[in-house]
């Protein structure tokens, strides 16, 4: 399955990195990729594992905001 969510914050590689690593932490995702100028992050994952709601907390712990 695959998502896409808003993430405000994000400014540099660090920013991408940090996402990134906190999302492909998460048991049940498989792939994680930042787009910085659009403020996206798209996220392959299986659902039976992961939801979205624990992939927006492992993001807002890194100090970003998720938009719905």
């Amino acid at each position: 399955m695959e998502k896409t969510l808003n993430v405000q914050g994000m400014t540099c590689g660090h920013c991408k990195q940090a996402v990134e690593g906190a999302l492909k932490n998460l048991a049940g995702v498989s792939a994680a990729e930042v787009n910085l100028e659009a403020g996206k992050v798209a996220v392959t994952f299986d659902d039976s594992k992961v939801n979205v709601d624990a992939m927006k907390e492992a993001i807002e712990e890194q100090g970003y905001d998720v938009e719905a």
